[in-house]
């Protein structure tokens, strides 16, 4: 005669079961201070009873998905937030129905590199710079020369000496085009250079040269860009790639962050299946002053989209470049 199992409601006396949910006194007790054990607690303690019978790596169970998806926070960094432009929240529409809703307007894109206007992380300053007057130029220019004058008097050296008195106004129209990064227009750069050409096999850009300065101590830092993307049926014309690698490096920048902003802005602009980023540079801060170790380089690497999920793509892309090995 052929036995049902018994329903799950219903266990044998003296029975226990790691799935049934223990009473209060007992999840008292458990807890060791009067509180019940945690969500993940009970998780953690749930795979090591199940694995009595069966091979589960718990460690891999209990850290699996923790991992968050690159793009899930802005690439911003929160000292360059304008005061003033910060999104506000809104009302939620009332239960009855009513359309009491606070309409604010946006200033930025719910994406987090570009803005609405195809700048990158603007700051108050990249605004007044972008929009001031040929008059207000030349202000900004002679406050410049000023500032290298005092910093050339604060060093030791004469100003007016015939080697360096040309300097400070050679060195505030230099600083400017290191920084000219700011103000340029990513739609712009991008000029519409995206093509349907139903193509989904990797495209990489490899040793791109990037020259850029170190906010921390204002001297440059130089290296090269590898860009790889997986198409999603559009390709973008492979010169946008060092184009937009050279619209974030000239400004204020540190590594890690130059890195992202160029993985980031090529998931915006394309939307390709998957974006990686990787950059290789030295330091002459750390070359100059510090421990002065000549010989050392940083690696820095950004991936986003199916390079993140997918390892065997992500090692296809690092053995291209020539760093998987």
């Amino acid at each position: 005669m052929v036995e049902f199992a018994e329903p799950r409601s219903e266990k044998p006396e003296g029975q226990s079961s790691a799935n049934s949910a223990a009473s209060p006194s007992e999840a008292d007790e458990s807890a060791g201070h009067g509180r019940k054990p945690s969500r993940k607690t009970r998780h953690k303690k749930r795979k090591t009873e199940n694995a009595n019978g069966d091979v589960v790596d718990s460690e891999h169970h209990a850290h699996a998905g923790k991992r968050k998806n690159s793009l899930s926070q802005a690439a911003r960094d929160p000292r360059d937030e304008p005061e003033g432009k910060k999104k506000k929240k809104r009302r939620k529409e009332p239960k009855n129905g009513a359309k009491d809703v606070e309409e604010v307007p946006f200033t930025r894109s719910p994406t987090p590199v570009i803005d609405f206007d195809g700048l990158s992380r603007p700051t108050r300053g990249t605004r007044l710079r972008l929009e001031e007057s040929k008059e207000d130029a030349a202000k900004r220019l002679e406050k410049m020369q000023g500032a290298v004058r005092t910093i050339l008097e604060c060093v030791g050296e004469d100003p007016d000496r015939e080697g360096v008195l040309a300097t400070p106004k050679r060195y505030a129209e230099a600083l400017l085009y290191f920084t000219k990064g700011y103000q340029e227009n990513i739609k712009d750069i991008v000029n519409n250079a995206i093509f349907h050409e139903g193509h989904n096999e990797m495209v990489i850009v490899k040793d791109i040269e990037i020259f850029s300065m170190c906010e921390h101590h204002m001297v440059p830092f130089t290296g090269k860009m590898h860009i790889g993307y997986i198409p999603n049926n559009n390709v973008i014309g492979i010169s946008k790639l060092p184009r937009i690698a050279e619209m974030f490096s000239r400004r204020l920048q540190v590594q890690e962050r130059l890195t992202r902003e160029v993985a980031n802005a090529i998931m915006e602009v394309l939307q390709p299946q998957g974006v990686g980023v990787v950059m290789e540079s030295a330091h002459l801060c750390m070359v100059m002053r510090g421990v002065q170790k000549t010989s050392a380089t940083t690696i820095t690497s950004c991936v986003l989209g199916c390079f993140e999920n997918r390892e065997k793509t992500r090692n296809e892309f690092l053995s291209l470049i020539g760093l998987n090995r």
